[in-house]
């Protein structure tokens, strides 16, 4: 099950008060879904054990979004017990992700703080947001959106002159239509001498096999990856 952060708030606001009353600025904060230690299911750090910090919120609506449920509500959290609520767990790989993480500004200070901190950091967003500003430390894992999601138009094209060989461009696909888009973007912006490109199926919608024979049959210079932690525990909340 997932670690809510339910009994954090209450201290969190507590301590807002008090800095208010002292003069002090209020500490930065963050509202967050949940933190949990589960196995990265994606991503060239796929395997790895992880601790997620799934952030609240998210501008677009993708038609398979599997994490609907953090959309909405969420609890407040300072950037400190954020951290102090990571290290608990003694992973060396940390994921912030959402929702879109990048919704919320403070997230930018989060990542540097993570980082500062030694740990390995991964960034999942969407691409709809500026990435600029995201440390360079962290591997930025890039969603562009395939048509079939109802939200290709959001696709910030710019955001392909930040990244870097540590980087990540993932395609989530639900049919053919999706991989010919995806074959053909990769194509057009040679994503594949840039970074990794990941392809990988909508869970229940493209048989995996399929999308792993085409992609042989093009020859395309790309990952093709499963839903590891689905695998693993299907659609239970937390991993």
């Amino acid at each position: 099950m997932p670690i809510r952060p339910l009994p954090r708030e209450h201290g969190d606001i507590a301590t807002s008060n008090a800095a208010l009353i002292a003069g002090k600025p209020r500490p930065e904060r963050l509202r967050i879904t949940e933190i949990f230690h589960s196995i990265q299911g994606e991503a060239d750090a796929a395997g790895w054990p992880t601790v997620f910090v799934r952030l609240t919120g998210c501008p677009l609506r993708c038609t398979w979004c599997d994490t609907a449920y953090a959309f909405h509500g969420g609890t407040w959290w300072t950037i400190d017990a954020i951290l102090a609520d990571v290290a608990r767990h003694g992973a060396r790989h940390i994921c912030v992700t959402g929702g879109e993480p990048l919704a919320q500004k403070r997230c930018l200070m989060l990542l540097t703080r993570l980082c500062d901190a030694g740990y390995e950091v991964s960034l999942e967003t969407s691409g709809a947001i500026d990435v600029g500003a995201v440390d360079a430390r962290v591997r930025k894992v890039l969603d562009l959106k395939a048509p079939g999601s109802g939200e290709d138009a959001r696709n910030r094209w710019d955001n392909l002159r930040f990244l870097s060989p540590s980087d990540q461009v993932k395609f989530v696909l639900a049919g053919r239509a999706d991989y010919e888009w995806a074959r053909d973007v990769v194509g057009r912006h040679r994503l594949g001498q840039r970074c990794m490109v990941l392809f990988s199926p909508v869970h229940g919608s493209l048989d995996p096999r399929d999308l792993a024979e085409w992609i042989l049959a093009d020859r395309l210079p790309v990952r093709f990856q499963l839903q590891l932690h689905k695998i693993l525990w299907g659609e239970e909340s937390g991993h």
